[in-house]
């Protein structure tokens, strides 16, 4: 199988249409001699929304790399599943997100426990990290914190795992995420994890851990850098100590979760990836759609109305189209714009465009309308403007992955 590469990107497209913009994108990295692994990603949740299915995923894959002519290695991501969503996938996908988030607090069985303690006793007490200078101990009190939160989502991994291998004789790349929790894991309780995966045999090649901050959709990084960069680079650290320790493999890699517009935090991720030689995985969804609405709407005419018609929408059904990323948003209704604040498809365009240098940017407006899809998806009309207003659609979503992402982080 042709490996997953030293950095990774991944791609959402909502509507399965931006695939080969998205990789003239990857392309222009290629050109200024940075090798990055394009994945797609779409997630059951992203599929049910729009009607589509995990084989279209597959398809716009492949035909942007052919059309384009794109001869590296390219990935499809079964994103966020579980043992209940995963089979459509496993035909059509060769990357896995296992998301056990939600059994991170559920407690493993006394058998479970007193076999993985075997395994893991080596490690009882001080614990020396490379790079890592503060000393660091698992204490007697601290493993039972572990086992209690992580020894079980571990499991679910592996058995997710076996799953998708026992269906999917070709070889596959997996990660596990483990960001959408409320708090970020410590060094030794990544470490912890690691081993765990390990015990379940799970070959993990990129892990999504929790951050401190706030990595909302849609909208830049907020939180205290300092602490992220040492966070980034514990985490680093950890994972080439686990590389060694449990022989996983060599590949494995840091991957950074609703990394889209996450500005503020990418220069200190490229340098820390230059300064350790790392792997990246960056993973971004919705960002295209996005750039999709900024093109129908500064199209005018059509266009226009249809953008100021979604948003009226948006305001009128906030609720239903927040409710599944409360977590993940931060937005004061207070200070979304009213409909008739829009003279122009332009001033629409500028309220969206995620130029935090501009006075006409709302990151309020952008949050709602990063989730507000569902309501494209429900219209006749959307489809017909995405093909009539092509040409500044793709252009968009070329220059943003390019220039406000790719760019930012590995040249």
């Amino acid at each position: 199988m042709a490996a997953l590469g030293k950095y990774s990107f991944g791609v959402g497209d909502r509507f399965g249409k931006e695939g080969k913009a998205q990789l003239q994108a990857i392309l222009k990295v290629w050109d200024e001699g940075v090798e990055v692994t394009p994945v797609w990603n779409k997630s059951n949740r992203e599929h049910e929304t729009v009607g589509s299915h995990p084989e279209s995923l597959r398809k716009e894959a492949d035909e942007a790399i052919k059309a384009l002519g794109f001869t590296g290695a390219y990935f499809v991501d079964a994103d966020h599943i579980n043992l209940q969503t995963v089979e459509e996938f496993i035909p059509f996908s060769d990357f896995f997100t296992i998301d056990v988030a939600g059994f991170i607090g559920q407690k493993a069985s006394e058998k479970e426990e007193e076999d993985f303690l075997q395994f893991f006793k080596s490690y009882m007490g001080d614990i020396a990290i490379p790079g890592i200078e503060r000393k660091m101990q698992i204490s007697k009190s601290h493993l039972r914190e572990m086992l209690d939160s992580f020894l079980l989502a571990s499991q679910k991994a592996g058995e997710i795992y076996k799953h998708i291998r026992s269906k999917k004789a070709e070889e596959f790349h997996v990660e596990v995420s483990i960001d959408e929790v409320e708090n970020p894991q410590s060094p030794l309780e990544l470490f912890f994890i690691l081993a765990a995966l390990a015990f379940y045999k799970v070959p993990v090649n990129t892990i999504a851990p929790k951050f401190s901050g706030e990595f909302n959709k849609g909208v830049d990084y907020e939180g205290d850098l300092e602490k992220f960069e040492q966070e980034f680079e514990e985490d680093l650290l950890v994972l080439k100590f686990a590389v060694k320790e449990f022989e996983f493999p060599q590949n494995l890699k840091l991957s950074v979760h609703s990394g889209s517009d996450k500005f503020s935090i990418y220069p200190v991720i490229q340098k820390l990836i230059r300064k350790h030689d790392a792997g990246l995985h960056l993973k971004t969804a919705g960002t295209t759609w996005l750039e999709e609405l900024i093109g129908i709407a500064e199209s005018e005419g059509d266009g226009f109305r249809f953008a100021k018609e979604l948003y009226a929408e948006s305001l009128e059904r906030y609720e239903e189209l927040t409710k599944d990323y409360a977590s993940v948003l931060s937005i004061d209704k207070q200070k979304l714009p009213v409909v008739g604040d829009f003279s122009t498809g332009k001033d629409f365009a500028d309220a969206l465009r995620h130029e935090a240098t501009s006075a006409a940017y709302n990151p309020h407006f952008r949050q709602l309308l990063h989730c507000a899809y569902k309501i494209a998806a429900e219209k006749e009309d959307f489809s017909q403007l995405l093909e009539k207003f092509r040409s500044r659609i793709e252009e968009n979503v070329t220059l943003n992955l390019y220039e406000r992402h790719l760019k930012e982080i590995f040249l």
